[in-house]
């Protein structure tokens, strides 16, 4: 059977218990009997929870600090925080060293929509001792109500720490939640950080791919061996459901533990570049990072980076750090140095920032220096480009003509 008709015929079988249950919960909730599968389930490794609303399969990992995985051990986490206490700004990024952190992760039956269901809550934090891997896995869609209890968000307070998990998976975590909300407590606001945001910030233009998977392999030296491919998960788990075998849903659990084991090491990896102590990066993606701290306003720590990069790489690969160190320069009204560095950045630049080069050196020569004949060869340079690009929509470069034509005049008429 293809991939896409076993999708269409989970849906419909999960359609029908939903339909179901919601029609049960409507009248009376009526705790829901537990498969006939479960002592096979239980025999491949996982644990019977019983409460309230059903049955939960549970699933425990221990990791002593030392555990390695990829480029780094666990306990560098302990070095990342260490980091921030000591670092003399905020970051949206930084943790107290006191913090409740909980690293999350869930499979799901698809993508979007109400009858999507979520068919495994991953959980990994730390204790005094170690960390701990927790996974809850849906017995079947009936006892849905059980695993969202026994996951305990109801009740716990954390920084949640997710790949994707603003997106996605808290969202479908508050659908969920919303559709049993007539016998759940309440689900707890989370303070939530996004590593795939942070990833997005520093790689961007730098990899092609920004999948977990991609990441892992290309910078947190980890290969995924004997990996199940992400999509047919909800294929492994409706098989599982159906015929009572756990054998597959079980590397489906292997695949979602790496997803969370991965989420230490990238925010360790992430805060080392962020504190510049990662080495062979490019100096685009040193760039991306004084880039990010110049948007959070944070003009010290981009200015340091951002000269680094001048410094430690060749005009060409520099060019984007010098066009974004004029920026902060010219912020901080270090005029000459600004002029310096958007000179520096001309040729090596694409057209539109190139654009917004010679537009602020027209600025600063016509308003700071007033030097109106270099500010007057400068739009002029500006002008021409305009005209010469081909690539930007004609209804785009009319009216930025019109604009660098109003300042020509004006110029002119000063000289």
């Amino acid at each position: 059977m293809s991939y896409e008709n076993k999708i269409l015929q989970m849906k419909k079988m999960l359609g029908k218990k939903v339909e179901k249950q919601v029609a049960t919960e409507e009248t009376a909730f009526q705790k829901p009997n537990a498969p006939n599968y479960t002592e096979q389930w239980q025999k491949a490794g996982l644990t019977r929870i019983d409460n309230d609303f059903g049955i939960v399969f549970k699933r425990q990992v221990h990791y002593p600090f030392h555990y390695q995985h990829g480029h780094y051990q666990l306990q560098s986490f302990f070095d990342a925080l260490t980091k921030w206490q000591s670092a003399d700004f905020e970051h949206p990024y930084a943790l107290d060293l006191d913090e409740k952190v909980l690293f999350f992760d869930t499979e799901t039956t698809g993508l979007k929509g109400v009858g999507t269901q979520i068919f495994l809550l991953g959980f990994l934090e730390l204790t005094d001792h170690d960390f701990v891997l927790t996974q809850y896995v849906l017995a079947d869609p009936a006892h849905e109500a059980a695993m969202l209890f026994e996951s305990s968000l109801w009740q716990k307070t954390a920084t949640i720490i997710t790949y994707n998990g603003k997106s996605f998976d808290w969202p479908q975590l508050e659908t969920r939640w919303t559709l049993n909300q007539k016998v759940l407590p309440k689900l707890r606001t989370q303070r939530q950080i996004d590593l795939l945001h942070s990833s997005k910030r520093l790689w961007k233009n730098d990899m092609e791919r920004m999948k977990l998977k991609s990441v892992e392999e290309e910078k947190l030296g980890f290969s995924r061996l004997g990996d199940i491919p992400g999509y047919l998960a909800p294929i492994i788990y409706l098989d599982a459901v159906k015929s009572g075998v756990p054998d597959a849903l079980m590397k489906v659990l292997i695949h979602n533990e790496w997803d969370l084991l991965s989420l230490i090491t990238l925010y360790v990896h992430s805060t080392n570049l962020l504190f510049e102590e990662a080495s062979d990066e490019s100096a685009n993606t040193y760039t991306n990072i004084g880039k990010w701290y110049a948007d959070l306003k944070k003009s010290p720590q981009s200015v340091n980076v951002l000269e680094k990069v001048t410094a430690q790489f060749d005009a060409r690969e520099a060019g984007n750090a010098q066009f974004y160190l004029a920026i902060q320069l010219k912020k901080n009204k270090q005029f000459n140095e600004a002029i310096d560095a958007f000179v520096a950045s001309l040729h090596f630049i694409e057209p539109r920032k190139k654009l917004q080069a010679l537009e602020q050196l027209a600025m600063i020569y016509e308003h700071q220096m007033k030097d109106y004949k270099q500010a007057l060869n400068y739009t002029l340079e500006g002008i021409q480009l305009i005209t010469s690009t081909e690539e930007w929509r004609m209804e785009q470069k009319q009216k930025w003509a019109i604009s660098w034509e109003k300042r020509m005049h004006r110029l002119g008429n000063k000289q």
